[in-house]
């Protein structure tokens, strides 16, 4: 099997910058996991693959290790492929995801991702990020696929320092941490 594969920086202007994603453009799905094992290869932080579906592209996104959900810079890297690579002749990319429908347009120079919104919901606290910081959020929250921790110090977020064995348990949940305004 032959695939071409593009390597885009997303959010950068010039080569080493900006976010890295591997890209590969199909005409049918490969099995998950041919495309894990790609995604291993690539080593990357994602590896896109899309394929045309009518008038818009699928895409799914691969980790070294896993399938996401959800990937900005890879979809904005795919775009590029697609607008600059493969002489995509429109202004507008729409790409069927597990997320749903994402749009892509060219504005002037630069390509324009429209984000769907995520609604964090408040959850129980979990008991891993307790023990990871050695005190309780003042509230967690739960969006799509990420929590979202409120802490009542920028300090406690910057100190974070977790062990080994209790950053490998909160992989298991993606997580962005907040700090309570003043």
């Amino acid at each position: 099997m032959r695939l071409r594969i593009f390597q885009a920086d997303a959010f950068a202007a010039s080569l080493f910058k900006g976010n890295p994603a591997a890209v590969v453009p199909l005409t049918e799905w490969l099995s998950d996991d041919t495309m894990q094992q790609i995604a291993g290869e690539n080593n990357l932080s994602e590896t896109a693959f899309f394929i045309p579906e009518g008038d818009h592209f699928h895409i799914r996104w691969f980790t070294p290790k896993a399938e996401v959900q959800l990937c900005g810079h890879a979809t904005l890297a795919t775009a590029h492929v697609i607008f600059n690579e493969l002489r995509f002749q429109g202004e507008l990319i729409q790409f069927n995801s597990k997320s749903g429908m994402l749009t892509v347009k060219k504005v002037e120079d630069k390509l324009q991702l429209d984000f769907p919104a995520d609604f964090a919901q408040s959850v129980e606290p979990i008991l891993v990020f307790a023990e990871a910081f050695g005190t309780h959020p003042l509230a967690t929250f739960k969006g799509r696929t990420d929590y979202l921790l409120l802490f009542d110090s920028e300090e406690t977020i910057q100190e974070f320092q977790p062990e080994a064995t209790t950053a490998q348990a909160i992989r298991r949940y993606p997580c962005l941490f907040w700090q309570k305004p003043g």
